[in-house]
């Protein structure tokens, strides 16, 4: 499943606001330099072309989400459709997301992380690659609050319960909790474009949530 060209971008859409690189985080860590407000935050590692987090924003106003996509075509096009619906509780981050959570996301100072369809890097030596890794999963477990919740998806069965198996063995993650699988009501209503290609090619999807516990 190829994915298909962007469209551009109208080139009199200012979406500057709405687009930041690694670089241009705040450090230390600052919400409301992000936002201009303080309201509970969550990371989507690996934003695509951004559905999740146009969707996501626009159906919780009352929460901050930052998505952050290492190819800057996809973290461009996605601030662009943020501007262009005037989300304002939104942003995209080009770069590294796993040294945003290693170098700049707090202790305890996050609602959610989200991670879907990361790419399986098929050969066993790549595995190593992987954005679910040991390493990540404990900056996870430190960043999440108490009550804080881990969404992950995938299409690929061996990565998903080498990750539910590498989660039991590294974290005291609570899980996986069921996601059961929601009826579409139009036709970008999925948590994902890859989840509503891999649908629409009636492959299977694989969901998980983990809860860290209150302490």
């Amino acid at each position: 499943m190829g994915r298909r060209a962007l469209p551009k971008i109208d080139p009199a859409l200012d979406w500057s606001g709405h687009f930041r690189t690694v670089d241009d985080l705040p450090s230390p860590w600052s919400v409301v330099e992000l936002f201009g407000r303080e309201a509970p935050l969550e990371i989507e590692v690996g934003s695509g072309k951004g559905l999740f987090l146009r969707n996501a924003a626009s159906n919780c106003p009352e929460r901050n989400f930052l998505g952050i996509e290492v190819s800057l075509k996809y973290a461009r096009f996605t601030a662009a459709r943020l501007a262009k619906r005037g989300i304002t509780n939104a942003l995209a981050v080009h770069g590294d997301g796993l040294r945003v959570f290693r170098e700049l996301v707090p202790a305890d100072s996050l609602a959610a992380v989200h991670v879907y369809f990361p790419d399986p890097w098929w050969k066993a030596r790549h595995h190593k690659r992987r954005v679910l890794n040991e390493a990540f999963l404990k900056d996870v477990l430190r960043t999440l609050q108490p009550e804080g919740r881990l969404h992950f998806w995938t299409d690929v069965r061996e990565y998903f319960d080498a990750t539910l198996q590498l989660i039991a063995e590294h974290t005291p993650l609570t899980g996986p909790l069921e996601v059961p699988e929601s009826t579409p009501e139009h036709d970008l209503d999925y948590r994902t474009h890859f989840e509503r290609r891999t649908r629409l090619n009636d492959a299977p999807v694989y969901r998980a949530e983990f809860v860290k516990s209150a302490r």
